[in-house]
């Protein structure tokens, strides 16, 4: 997949917005405010973070090895990194609607309704 591909499909969730808080080549993802995928422009070869259950992760990183390694500068038990080119598009937007969605979950009530509404 594609990083341009993969930024569209990000911003065309519920609730999610687009920033540079940590420096100018690494985008972030959110949903209302929290973090649930990050993308290295610059890296080689192109890959994304993605939150992931854990037991899930492992599991992964098992199936996918060399494509889904434990995430980069992140916490290994719940991030994943994801080769972007190694991967299939399907398989990248599912990791990423369950990333979302791990995310969406811890959610105050309050702020699901407010997502709900978008």
């Amino acid at each position: 997949m594609h990083v341009e591909n993969f930024r569209n499909y990000c911003l065309s969730k519920p609730g999610v917005t687009e920033s540079f808080p940590f420096d100018e080549s690494t985008l972030v993802f959110k949903v209302m405010g929290k973090m649930f995928a990050l993308n290295g422009l610059n890296r080689i070869p192109p890959a994304v973070n993605l939150k992931c259950d854990p037991d899930r992760a492992i599991m992964l990183r098992e199936e996918y090895d060399g494509s889904i390694i434990p995430g980069f500068h992140m916490s290994k038990i719940h991030w994943n990194t994801c080769l972007l080119e190694q991967l299939s598009p399907e398989l990248i937007q599912e990791l990423t609607d369950h990333s979302y969605d791990l995310v969406v979950s811890k959610l105050t009530k309050k702020v699901k309704a407010e997502l709900a509404n978008l």
